[in-house]
């Protein structure tokens, strides 16, 4: 009898673990509370080497190929920039030409990872607790239906992961003093001016007072990682700026959250400009669809390995954001999560040719995923403690002293 696996959570790393098991012939079944695969953020995601690797590992070449004719390749990008709340240069990213990461509508490889997981992924199926049978196997149970036993139990339910605090005994993560706004704006839908400057490349700006604007480039088309337009599946069809306005969270910014659509733009707008942003830098989130303008609040677990996961190792376990909750400022958290399902297919495929016991092999996959989930953390975090430092007094006038002063060196040197 094969071993039998229930992945709660159908997120990019549940469908992930999902389509390897199911390739390598485990008897698999996913349950996600969604009822279409579709309804997720609209924005992308950075699926960087050590995410592509794993994903060849995880799903067919040919999933693989039709995921890169959709993707934006890095390295056809323009160097970042870096800019402060007037606009002017204050520095450049490295040189991405040997980059091979790429950028993906989430949609898009949540849609291919479905299609490969197929009929073992069951939508619509809400899990209200995890826990040991009497016959000390452990089951799932659903707020409608009995319950599913299994070999092994894996929560790949995200942030506020349900089988990771019946785990931990609690939350494994927490606010990370960030509130996120994110929206989709059209490279053509922007004035000749801001087209020049923003350019083809992403960008970050920092004013004082904790504001922050990321400007993420997109265009899966023009920039196709893989040019095979008959594979191509992007939700995004030109040239797009998806980016993701940061406040520290304080009242002011927490009654945002309720804001939806053209509301929220024009409250974000608002809020920049009584912090002195110039109003130009304003436009990409002015010319945005209002219907893609949306709050997330910044979730992150701890940096150190020796906190992640802690619980002892038996036939529950958990990835991705369930256990390594990370901001989006690295824009690492989805490749991290496919790299855990790879592992853990890894593990498992040890189990089945016999050479090592479940036990063991749950123990060996956490113990990497905590150096992993560490490793992401500190990247993501480095951003978010540079916004949070700003919004101190010192910050505040540090930010606001030497940022032009960093402006004018950039224009000295160019």
């Amino acid at each position: 009898m094969g071993m039998r696996v229930v992945v709660v959570g159908g997120g990019i790393g549940g469908l992930a673990l999902g389509a390897g098991l199911r390739r390598r012939g485990f008897e698999v079944a996913v349950f996600d509370r969604d009822i279409d695969v579709a309804a997720t953020g609209g924005y992308h995601i950075t699926v960087d080497e050590r995410a592509q690797s794993a994903l060849r590992e995880l799903v067919a070449p040919e999933i693989v190929q039709r995921l890169l004719a959709s993707a934006s390749a890095l390295r056809l990008r323009n160097r970042d920039a870096f800019w402060d709340r007037r606009g002017r240069l204050l520095g450049r990213g490295p040189d991405l030409t040997g980059d091979s990461s790429v950028d993906v509508d989430r949609i898009t490889l949540r849609l291919l990872l479905a299609e490969a997981v197929g009929d073992d992924l069951h939508l619509g199926r809400t899990v209200s607790d995890v826990g040991y049978g009497d016959d000390g196997a452990p089951h799932v149970l659903f707020t409608d239906g009995g319950p599913v036993s299994a070999d092994l139990v894996v929560g790949a339910d995200g942030a506020h992961s349900l089988v990771a605090q019946h785990l931990a005994g609690g939350p494994t993560n927490s606010p990370a003093g960030i509130i996120g706004f994110s929206g989709r704006t059209l490279h053509r839908d922007l004035s000749p001016g801001e087209q020049q400057r923003l350019g083809l490349r992403s960008g970050l700006a920092i004013g004082p007072r904790g504001a922050a604007l990321y400007v993420g480039f997109l265009d899966p088309v023009g920039n196709a990682a893989l040019d095979a337009p008959e594979l191509r599946m992007s939700v995004t069809t030109g040239p797009t700026y998806i980016w993701g306005a940061m406040f520290t969270e304080s009242a002011a910014t927490e009654s945002l959250r309720d804001l939806r659509d053209g509301e929220l733009q024009f409250a974000l707008l608002r809020r920049f400009r009584e912090q002195g942003w110039a109003e130009h830098t304003l436009e990409v989130i002015g010319r945005a669809d209002p219907h893609s303008v949306a709050a997330y609040r910044f979730n992150a677990a701890s940096t150190r390995a020796t906190e992640l996961a802690p619980w002892p190792t038996g036939r529950i376990t958990a990835l991705g954001d369930a256990v390594h909750a990370t901001p989006p400022t690295a824009g690492m958290g989805a490749g991290a999560a496919i790299r855990d399902a790879a592992a853990l297919l890894r593990h498992l495929d040890d189990v089945a040719d016999g050479g090592t016991t479940l036990a063991e092999a749950v123990n060996r996959f956490e113990a990497g995923m905590r150096q992993r989930g560490s490793e992401i953390l500190t990247l993501a975090m480095r951003t978010v403690r540079l916004i949070l430092a700003t919004d101190t007094t010192f910050g505040a006038a540090a930010t606001a002293v030497t940022t032009p002063i960093l402006a004018a060196a950039v224009r000295l040197r160019h």
